[in-house]
Parts: C-alpha cells; sequence; structure tokens
C-alpha cells in the first residue's frame, strides 16, 4: 500500500511539474518564439532533465503547449457564454482563438512538420464543435440565422489570423468581425 501512495504522489508531482513547464513554456513563447529550453526549464524552476524527461524536444513541447491552449479555448465555451450574451461570447472567443493562433507559440519551422500537421487535424474537429456551440447561442438568441455550418464560419473567421500584429490589426479585426457578423445575422 506504501509503495501504491509513493507512486501515486510522484505522478502527481510530475504531472504538476508539467503543467507548470507548460505554463511558464506558454508565457515565454509569447513573449518571444526563440525562447530556448533552457531558458523555459530556468523560468520553470526546474532542472533541463526534468523538461527534457517530459519534453524530449522543442517540436514535442511546443506541441504539447498549442494542444493544451487549443483545448483550455474549446473548454471556455461554456463559460464565455455564461459571462457575456452570445454574440459578444462569439466575438470573445474568436479574438482569443486568433491570438492564439497569431502568436503560434513559436512554430515556426514546426508549422510545416507532419507532427504540427496532426496535431492540428486532431483539434480541429473540438474546434469545430465549439463554434458550433456558439452559433447555436447565437441562433437561441436570434442574433444568427439557422443552418449556419460551423466549418464554413470557422473558415470565415479565418481572416483574423491573417491581420497583422498590433494595434492597427486588431481594429482591422474588429471592422471586418462585424462585417462577418452582419452577413451572419438573422433577418
Amino acid at each position: 500500500m506504501a509503495d501504491r501512495t509513493r507512486a501515486h504522489l510522484r505522478r502527481s508531482d510530475a504531472q504538476r511539474n508539467r503543467d507548470h513547464i507548460l505554463q511558464v513554456a506558454h508565457d515565454a513563447f509569447v513573449e518571444s518564439g526563440a525562447t530556448s529550453l533552457n531558458e523555459i526549464a530556468k523560468r520553470a524552476g526546474v532542472g533541463p532533465g526534468t523538461l527534457y524527461r517530459h519534453f524530449p524536444t522543442r517540436e514535442a513541447l511546443i506541441l504539447a503547449v498549442y494542444r493544451r491552449d487549443v483545448q483550455r479555448l474549446v473548454d471556455s465555451v461554456a463559460d464565455v457564454l455564461a459571462i457575456h450574451p452570445p454574440l459578444d461570447a462569439f466575438r470573445i472567443w474568436f479574438h482569443t482563438l486568433a491570438d492564439y493562433v497569431r502568436i503560434k507559440h513559436g512554430l515556426g519551422e514546426a508549422l510545416h512538420s507532419a507532427a504540427i500537421k496532426d496535431a492540428i487535424n486532431e483539434t480541429y474537429a473540438p474546434v469545430v464543435t465549439a463554434v458550433g456551440k456558439l452559433i447555436d447561442a447565437c441562433v437561441a438568441g436570434e442574433a444568427m440565422r439557422p443552418g449556419l455550418e460551423p466549418a464554413d464560419v470557422l473558415l470565415l473567421m479565418g481572416f483574423m489570423w491573417h491581420v497583422e500584429a498590433g494595434p492597427r490589426g486588431k481594429r482591422q479585426a474588429e471592422r471586418i468581425t462585424e462585417l462577418v457578423i452582419d452577413g451572419l445575422a438573422a433577418p
């Protein structure tokens, strides 16, 4: 029994370390996609060996941060809808998604690897499902017309991660978002 308890505590500690490293890596990649793994280990307060045990390569860490962030965003739909009217929730959620995509967590060359393509493919369905929930809430609130396909709306909203970074790009994204919403509006 004592061995099982110690093993459980080790697993819990390892999971806490992993989660902490992912948060620190997220913050570091927001600052600069070029942040080194050694710098991330230092900021996380763990040795390089601990970091490499969890994430043997830079790409593995980047992909883990990407998956974690997308899952958090997908999971946030209910909370955003609980706090905001549906159309505002739609705007907020897509602006957050655009920020994640624009930052790309230092994906750089990793964007062309098979691993990132697999990660994008595996996160696509949950994102489309989240978009569907936002659309359903907007339709129920009579802010959007019925019959919209979530995958089509996601593709349409993809403009958001192509605007330039900074205040000018943000204003442009806000203007275009309103144009899209006008097009999706209930008659």
